[in-house]
């Protein structure tokens, strides 16, 4: 029965996932015709630094969630209890 829920819980994580993906508004960064008519004019030198400038601002993040997923996980397998650790509990 366990098995059955970890295997419906990961399948309802994947297709909420999935429509959070699809749904995603590509439009809305297109949205500043400013930011877009400043980098189609700009020079090579310029669209680098915009480029690297995206890249600093997604990099961080990105590994600081995966560094959060990671110990989250290990921590959840470390504290885990059985209904065998605690038999004189009525809960």
């Amino acid at each position: 029965m366990k098995v059955e829920l970890k295997w419906s819980r990961l399948r309802l994580g994947v297709i909420v996932t999935g429509l959070l993906l699809l749904t995603a508004a590509p439009a809305f960064s297109q949205g500043c015709s400013l930011c877009y008519t400043q980098a189609a004019s700009s020079g090579s030198r310029m669209i680098q630094a915009l480029k690297s400038g995206i890249l600093i601002l997604i990099v961080p993040p990105t590994l600081g969630t995966i560094a959060m997923i990671f110990i989250v996980h290990r921590k959840r397998n470390q504290t885990r209890r059985t209904d065998s650790d605690n038999p004189t509990s009525d809960w």
